[in-house]
């Protein structure tokens, strides 16, 4: 298989601007980068998301464990990802020390559209719109020259911009709870993809709840008993599981791997407001 193209220059840049990248929100937001675009060292990835209804782009499984955490922000109103940084020269206003020269093309002396992994848009608590810019590197890359001069760009472009910014790493990604969001996460995609209508998933939600109320079993003899109970399809019980929690009208300890052996006494059924959680900005 030939390799993808990575030569980059003036022509290339225009195209990519003109194609949209890097500009929109919601679901008219086209990340700078894709995973077509370049070969990656770990494991690529693509999400449909709950937030934006659009397909997400990751290259490390490390950012698409932090993006599903922000999934499951209620306070989270946009992901988007690979977001650019544009004219990087003229926002920075602090340039001392700055090596520019490092990230241009040595062929063609053009200049690379530097990106942050994520730019969020959040809602705080007295309603107004906030953003903050989070940058996620491996651990080891900190240690690296090059990495840390791009890194200072970055938290000098976002410092010009007055918005938050700053580094995860692996090592603080709560990995267990972002798999449980992961496991649940395909549940809220449209019911017709599961062979439901709108209507039908709401009363299979409502009628699972309401028994599970007066039920003391293992999560996966309800799950079960449930798929008999209305003749669906084997499995339809578990999705059903998985779209509550999901919703958050059931609660699971979701920094615990979640086991359809645990009882459903496990399980605690959301009447009025949600406990406040622990953010992960």
């Amino acid at each position: 298989m030939a390799k993808r193209k990575t030569d980059w220059d003036e022509n290339k840049l225009k195209k990519w601007i003109q194609e949209g990248r890097g500009q929109g929100e919601g679901k008219d937001y086209m990340p700078w980068l894709t995973v077509q675009d370049f070969p990656s060292k770990g494991r690529v990835t693509r999400v449909f998301g709950w937030k934006t209804k659009r397909i997400h782009h990751f290259f490390t499984d490390s950012e698409t464990r932090y993006f599903y955490l922000l999934e499951w922000e209620d306070d989270v109103l946009d992901i988007r990802e690979h977001y650019p940084l544009f004219h990087c020269e003229e926002v920075i206003q602090n340039k001392a020390g700055l090596n520019f020269d490092l990230f241009k093309d040595k062929d063609t002396g053009t200049p690379y559209i530097l990106s942050t992994s994520f730019l969020i848009t959040l809602k705080k608590p007295n309603g107004k719109i906030a953003y903050v810019a989070r940058s996620l590197k491996a651990d080891y890359e900190l240690e690296r020259k090059t990495a840390l001069e791009r890194l200072e760009i970055e938290r000098r472009y976002w410092q010009s911009q007055n918005i938050d910014w700053g580094i995860v790493t692996q090592k603080e990604i709560p990995v267990v709870k972002a798999k449980n969001i992961e496991w649940v996460h395909s549940s809220l995609y449209p019911a017709d993809e599961r062979g439901f209508t709108d209507e039908e998933v709401d009363y299979y939600c409502n009628a699972f709840v309401e028994k599970l109320a007066r039920n003391s079993t293992s999560i996966r003899n309800f799950t079960t008993q449930f798929d008999r109970l209305f003749n669906l399809d084997t499995g339809s019980g578990v999705y059903i599981f998985k779209r509550l929690i999901a919703l958050k009208r059931i609660m699971v300890d979701m920094n615990k791997k979640i086991d359809l052996n645990d009882s459903t006494q496990s399980i605690e059924i959301i009447k009025q407001s949600l406990p406040e959680r622990v953010r992960i900005l």
